[in-house]
C-alpha cells in the first residue's frame, strides 16, 4: 500500500477492469432461452409504473434520460402489459350535420361498432337507390298524381265555367285565346258581334257592353289570382303523397338499422335525422333535379345526397382487444390533431365531413400516446396545441392555417372529441429541466418523471444479468451465437462506454451496434462463434471508418509540424492532454503548454483568455493558480510576479479547466528554474489548495499521448500523469495494457501538486520544517525564494532610498 500523499505507478491490472470469464453462466448464447426486464432501470419503471396507475389530471409521464439507452422499447413494453388490464375503447365517427352543415357531429360508438354502423349505412344507401325508384313507379302513385292533376284542372274548369254563364247571361262570350282569356259581346242569336258592328252599335249599348265586360274582366281576374295557390294546394298534395310514399318505402330499411342500434340514442337519432332527410329530398333519387344539381354543385343530386348519409370512421377499434399504444415520430400540429382536407371543385376548394382525417391522438384516445420531446417541440405549434388539448380534454379539430389567419377558405368546425390519454414523452434530461424552468404549465401536466439510468453498477448480480441480455439480443435478431469469451469483452467495451470501471453501460443502442458488426465479421469468417476477436475487429473497423482526422492530427505530430517533445527536459513547458470530439469518436491530442514569469504585478495572465480564445472553465482554472501561489508563496508579502500561459499552437476554443495542473506544474518549473522531464504527459485539475481532481476523457488523453510517444519508439520511461481519482476510470486499449505490463509504459496517479512535480522534474517537492521554510533545494523552496526575490526588487524599484527589508516589514498595508 502507498502512504498517503505518494504517487502510484500504475499495473496493467489497475488500468483495465478485465470481465472474469467465469463469471458468464454460459458457453453459448443459443443456451440461454428465457428474456429478462430492463437491466438496472428499477427507479424508471416504479415512476412508470405510478405514473400508468394515476387517472387523475396532469400525471403524464416524462422519460428523461440519454439517447441510446432503449428509452422506448422498454416504456412500449411496460405500457403494452398496462394496457392489457383496459378495455378497448370507444370508435368515433364524424356524421352529417342536417341542421348545421358545416359542423359535423361526433358520435362515439363501442369498439367494434363503428364498422358495423358504416356497412347498414352502405346497404341502406344502396337500398334506396331501387326501393325509391320502384315505390314512385307504382300504378297507385300514378293514379293518384293523375288524381290530383285532374282535380286541379277540374276545379279550374269549374270557375271558368261559372263566370262563362254569368258573362252568357250578359250576352257576352268568354273566349280562350293564345294569349289567355278575353271577353266578347253577343247578339241576341248567341253570336260574337264583329267590331265593324260593335261600332254601329248606339253610344249607350256600346257603354252598356263595355261596362259588362270590365265586370266580367275584374270577376275573371280575381278567379285567375285564385290558380297559383290552386297550384300550390295541388303541388303540396303531390308533395305529400311522395312523402307518404317515400315515408313507406324507407321506413322498413330505417328500421333495420335503427334495431342494430337501437342501444345507442345518439345513433337512433341520427338515423331519424336521415330517415327525414331522405323524405324530404326523394326527388333526388328519381333524378328529376339531375341538371340543376350538375350546375350547382359538380355533381348528380343522387349522389350529393347520398353522401350525406355515408358514415365517416375515424377511429376503428375492431381489431382492438385492449387500450391503444401509440407511438408518434412526427408530431406536427394536424398529425397529432387531425385535419380536414380539401378537394378541387370546378375552380374551388370544398370539403366536407368525409374529409375529416384522424390525429395520433385520435387513435391512442383511451390509452396511451408515446412522443419524443424533441421532435414534438420543433414542430410549428405541435407543443402548445398538445398543451391545449390535454387542458380542455377534448380533441379540437381546427386548421392551423385558419386560426393563423393565412386563409379565408370556408371550412368545417368538427364537434370536439372528448379526450382521456395518458401522453409519455421522451427526452434528455437538459431538454425536462429547461422545460420545467422555462414552461409554467410544464409541470402541470407533467407531473411525473421517469429518470432513467445510463450505468448500473458493475457487481456479480448485475454482470451475469447483462450477459443474459446480450445472449437474449443476439438470439432475437438471429445472430451469429456468441460465445463467453466475446460476451465478456462485449461487457468490457460497455465498461469503457460507461467511463468507469465500477459500472457498465446502459446504453443499449451502440451495445447492439457492436453485436451486429461483430456478426457481420463472424460470418466473413464462417465462424460458428463470435468470439473476442470478432467483436475486437468490430471496434476496431469503427474507429478506423472514423479515425481520419486523428491519423491526420498524429501525423503532424510525428512530423515535427506540431511541436510535442517526448524526451529531453525543458523549463516552463510540459506536455498536456485534451480531448477531440467529432461526432460519435473522440480521441485525445498532446499539447505542448508554456510559462514564463517575470517581475511583476499583473499576476498569472492566460492568454488563451486575453485573445478571447478561452472559455469560462479555463479561465477560472488560471485564476485558481494565481491564488494557489499567493496562498502558498506570498502569505506576508505581495505576490510580485507577472506570468503568462498559453496552449502553443492552439488555433481554436480552448476551455475546460483540465490543464490547470499541467499549467501550474509549467508556472512551479519556470519560477523555480528546475527542467521538465518531456517523456510524461500530464492531465487534470487543480483546486486552491493544490489537490488534484478529477478530469474527462482520461482514457483518450491516455491514448493519444500513448501513441505519439508509440511511433517514435517507446523507451520505457514515458508516461501519464492523471488524478488519483480518474484511476477508476481507466480502461485502456490492448496494446497500452501491453505496454504497461511489459514496462514500456507508465500510467501515474497523483493527489497533490506536489507529487506531479516531483515525478515530472526528479526534484522533491519540499514540505515546511518547523521554522515554516521549504529545503533550499526543494522545487517548493526555489519557487519561493525566487518571488521573495521578485517581491524585494519590487520593493526597490518603488523606493530607490529604502533598506533592503523583508517586503512584509515595510510594505504599507
Amino acid at each position: 500500500m502507498k502512504k498517503p500523499g505518494a504517487s502510484t505507478q500504475l499495473t496493467a491490472e489497475q488500468v483495465y477492469a478485465v470481465c472474469d470469464i467465469d463469471s458468464i453462466p454460459f458457453e453459448s448464447s443459443d443456451e440461454v432461452t428465457t428474456v429478462g426486464g430492463p437491466v438496472g432501470q428499477q427507479r424508471a419503471l416504479d415512476a412508470l409504473s405510478f405514473g400508468t396507475g394515476m387517472r387523475d389530471d396532469g400525471y403524464n409521464i416524462f422519460a428523461l434520460g440519454p439517447a441510446g439507452l432503449g428509452k422506448r422499447t422498454v416504456i412500449q413494453q411496460l405500457l403494452e402489459r398496462q394496457s392489457q388490464i383496459r378495455p378497448a375503447p370507444s370508435d368515433w365517427c364524424y356524421v352529417y350535420n342536417f341542421s348545421e352543415p358545416y359542423k359535423p357531429n361526433a358520435l362515439q360508438l363501442p369498439a367494434g361498432r363503428g364498422i358495423q354502423l358504416r356497412k347498414d349505412m352502405e346497404q341502406f344507401t344502396e337500398d334506396l337507390l331501387t326501393a325509391i325508384p320502384a315505390a314512385f313507379e307504382t300504378e297507385n302513385y300514378q293514379a293518384q298524381i293523375e288524381s290530383i292533376q285532374q282535380e286541379l284542372i277540374a276545379r279550374r274548369d269549374e270557375a271558368l265555367n261559372e263566370l262563362a254563364e254569368q258573362a252568357n247571361e250578359k250576352n257576352i262570350q268568354l273566349i280562350h285565346t293564345p294569349s289567355g282569356f278575353a271577353f266578347a259581346p253577343m247578339d241576341a242569336k248567341k253570336e260574337v258581334i264583329r267590331p265593324d258592328r260593335f261600332e254601329r252599335l248606339t253610344e249607350t249599348e256600346q257603354e252598356q257592353i263595355k261596362t259588362a265586360i270590365d265586370e266580367l274582366q275584374k270577376q275573371l281576374q280575381r278567379v285567375i289570382r285564385q290558380f297559383p295557390a290552386w297550384q300550390k294546394e295541388s303541388q303540396q298534395q303531390v308533395k305529400e303523397l311522395d312523402r307518404k310514399i317515400a315515408h313507406y318505402a324507407v321506413e322498413h330499411l330505417i328500421s333495420e338499422v335503427k334495431e342494430h342500434h337501437a342501444d345507442l340514442g345518439e345513433v337512433v337519432s341520427f338515423l331519424s335525422a336521415v330517415e327525414s332527410d331522405v323524405i324530404e329530398h326523394a326527388k333526388d333519387f328519381r333524378g328529376e333535379s339531375e341538371v340543376h344539381s350538375l350546375i350547382s354543385t359538380g355533381a348528380p343530386a343522387r349522389e350529393h345526397t347520398l353522401h350525406r348519409y355515408e358514415i365517416n370512421l375515424i377511429v376503428d377499434r375492431s381489431d382492438d382487444e385492449s387500450a391503444p399504444v401509440v407511438y408518434i415520430d412526427l408530431p406536427t400540429h394536424s398529425n397529432l390533431l387531425g385535419r380536414t382536407e380539401y378537394q378541387t371543385q370546378m375552380g374551388t376548394l370544398v370539403t366536407d365531413f368525409t374529409l375529416i382525417k384522424a390525429g395520433e391522438l385520435h387513435r391512442a384516445n383511451g390509452g396511451y400516446l408515446l412522443l419524443d420531446a424533441r421532435h414534438l417541440l420543433t414542430q410549428p405549434f405541435a407543443w402548445e396545441s398538445l398543451k391545449r388539448a390535454l387542458r380542455s380534454k377534448e380533441i379540437r379539430i381546427e386548421p392551423l392555417e385558419r386560426s393563423l389567419g393565412l386563409v379565408s377558405t370556408v371550412s368545417l368546425e368538427p364537434e370536439p372529441i372528448p379526450l382521456d390519454v395518458k401522453v409519455v414523452l421522451m427526452g434528455e434530461r437538459l431538454l425536462y429541466y429547461l422545460l420545467v424552468q422555462y414552461d409554467p404549465e410544464f409541470v402541470e401536466f407533467f407531473k411525473v418523471a421517469a429518470d432513467f439510468e445510463d450505468a448500473l453498477d458493475r457487481d456479480g448480480d448485475n454482470t451475469l444479468t447483462y450477459a443474459r441480455q446480450i445472449a437474449c439480443f443476439v438470439n432475437e435478431h438471429k445472430l451469429t451465437p456468441i460465445g463467453r469469451e466475446g460476451t465478456a469483452r462485449v461487457i468490457e467495451h460497455a465498461i469503457r462506454l460507461a467511463g468507469d470501471n465500477e459500472k457498465i453501460s446502459l446504453e443499449l443502442r451502440n451495445i447492439t451496434d457492436l453485436l451486429k458488426e461483430a456478426d457481420y465479421w463472424a460470418r466473413q469468417q464462417k465462424a460458428a462463434r463470435i468470439s473476442a476477436q470478432h467483436v475486437q475487429q468490430a471496434i476496431d473497423s469503427r474507429i478506423d471508418r472514423l479515425e481520419r482526422v486523428r491519423s491526420r492530427v498524429y501525423e503532424a505530430i510525428t512530423s515535427g509540424v506540431i511541436d510535442i517533445e517526448s524526451k529531453g527536459g525543458r523549463i516552463g513547458q510540459l506536455n498536456g492532454l485534451s480531448v477531440i470530439q467529432l461526432g460519435e469518436f473522440a480521441f485525445g491530442q498532446p499539447t505542448r503548454i508554456t510559462a514564463t514569469a517575470r517581475l511583476g504585478d499583473r499576476g498569472v495572465i492566460d492568454i488563451e483568455r486575453e485573445t478571447k480564445l478561452g472559455g469560462k472553465l479555463h479561465s477560472k482554472g488560471v485564476l485558481i493558480l494565481s491564488n494557489f501561489l499567493a496562498a502558498r508563496f506570498a502569505k506576508d508579502y505581495p505576490l510580485s510576479l507577472s506570468a503568462s500561459l498559453v496552449f502553443e499552437q492552439s488555433y481554436g476554443m480552448v476551455d475546460g479547466d483540465s490543464a490547470s495542473l499541467a499549467e501550474l506544474c509549467a508556472l512551479l518549473s519556470v519560477l523555480g528554474q528546475v527542467p521538465i522531464e518531456q517523456r510524461f504527459a500530464v492531465t487534470g485539475s487543480v483546486n486552491q489548495l493544490g489537490r488534484v481532481q478529477a478530469i474527462g476523457g482520461v482514457n483518450e488523453k491516455i491514448e493519444g499521448f500513448f501513441d505519439i510517444c508509440a511511433s517514435r519508439g517507446l523507451s520505457g520511461d514515458q508516461g501519464v500523469l492523471i488524478p488519483a481519482s480518474n484511476q477508476r476510470h481507466l480502461m485502456l486499449r490492448g496494446d497500452i495494457v501491453d505496454a504497461v505490463r511489459d514496462g514500456r509504459f507508465r500510467v501515474y496517479t497523483v493527489e497533490t501538486v506536489d507529487e506531479a512535480i516531483e515525478i515530472l522534474t526528479g526534484t522533491a517537492a519540499g514540505e515546511r520544517d518547523e521554522a515554516g521554510d521549504y529545503p533550499g533545494d526543494s522545487v517548493n523552496g526555489l519557487v519561493e525564494e525566487r518571488l521573495f526575490e521578485f517581491a524585494k526588487a519590487r520593493r526597490r524599484f518603488s523606493h530607490p532610498n529604502s533598506e533592503d527589508k523583508t517586503p512584509s516589514d515595510s510594505e504599507d498595508n
